[in-house]
């Protein structure tokens, strides 16, 4: 999707933040995240809340770099260790690495190159992170873009007897498969939602930012709606799920080497296109930590 310049708001007299004309998103434009002030930081912390999703371009940031900016939005997560006893970068337990890349047969990164389909990071946890970071270092030719969905526009669009039926409903989360399909490590896999490990989290909430509410889906496979029969529980989520699957609701973003892109984990899912195995694609990412339950 395009970016519209028709609808520029200014950060300061040199920065602008453009939306992407779609449900979400902003670029932002002619800034440097390493010399970013308090107040241009203030106003991109503004832009952040309203977009949901930002873009930034032409970074050129190393692991600490990238930890420092992350920092200012609040404490970091680190990363999880892998099966090898290890975090990915020594010395930098925040930096996780997505990557398919393989040196002397040893992935150096997490969801190899097939599809990540639409899920909140994270959202297994009882308090899931704020937002994640994520830094194209190496991208492919074609393939791996990310998509991001607005459960702010998502929930708007939910017909008033089905917001009914949702209002007070919790649903568990689950914390047996990541995002690429891949059992966690420690996990004994089951595909009985009511009795596989997550966090039970209200189905709507509100965002302690911006006082919006929005649908908390977190991911589609082993999610249960407490206190339905499970036929129930999954009709009503497959009823929900497909109003995720419409593109007016979401934002694709074509990555470049350089590109910095930092979304909001409570207001927004996303999910990436696989791409060809032989291609390299490394980012690194970080996670703010979360600071409250979602309610």
């Amino acid at each position: 999707m395009d970016i519209e310049t028709s609808t520029v708001r200014e950060i300061t007299s040199a920065t602008d933040v453009v939306p992407t004309g779609g449900a979400l998103g902003a670029e932002v434009r002619n800034i440097d995240l390493k010399s970013l002030d308090d107040t241009s930081f203030a106003a991109l912390l503004e832009a952040f809340h309203r977009h949901s999703v930002l873009l930034i371009r032409e970074q050129h940031l190393t692991d600490q770099d990238l930890i420092a900016f992350s920092r200012r939005f609040g404490d970091l997560d680190f990363a999880p260790i892998q099966e090898n006893g290890r975090r990915f970068v020594e010395g930098l337990p925040e930096i996780y690495i997505v990557s398919n890349v393989k040196v002397n047969g040893e992935a150096i990164g997490s969801l190899g190159a097939g599809e990540a389909v639409w899920h909140t990071d994270m959202s297994y946890l009882d308090t899931p992170p704020i937002a994640s970071a994520l830094y194209a270092l190496e991208i492919p030719p074609v393939g791996g873009n990310t998509s991001f969905c607005s459960m702010y526009a998502v929930y708007d669009a939910l017909p008033s007897e089905l917001k009914r039926r949702v209002a007070d409903l919790k649903i568990k989360h689950d914390g047996t498969y990541n995002s690429g399909g891949f059992v966690r490590q420690g996990v004994t896999p089951t595909d009985d939602p009511r009795t596989s490990p997550g966090a039970i989290h209200p189905l709507v909430c509100t965002h302690p930012a911006s006082g919006r509410q929005m649908l908390y889906l977190g991911r589609r496979r082993n999610a249960y709606l407490v206190g339905l029969e499970l036929a129930d529980s999954e009709a009503l989520l497959d009823e929900l799920w497909s109003y995720v699957a419409r593109p007016e609701f979401a934002w694709e973003h074509v990555w470049k080497v350089g590109d910095l892109v930092i979304w909001d984990n409570r207001s927004t899912m996303h999910r990436r296109d696989p791409f060809d195995d032989h291609a390299r694609r490394i980012m690194h990412r970080t996670q703010i930590k979360g600071t409250e339950r979602p309610r």
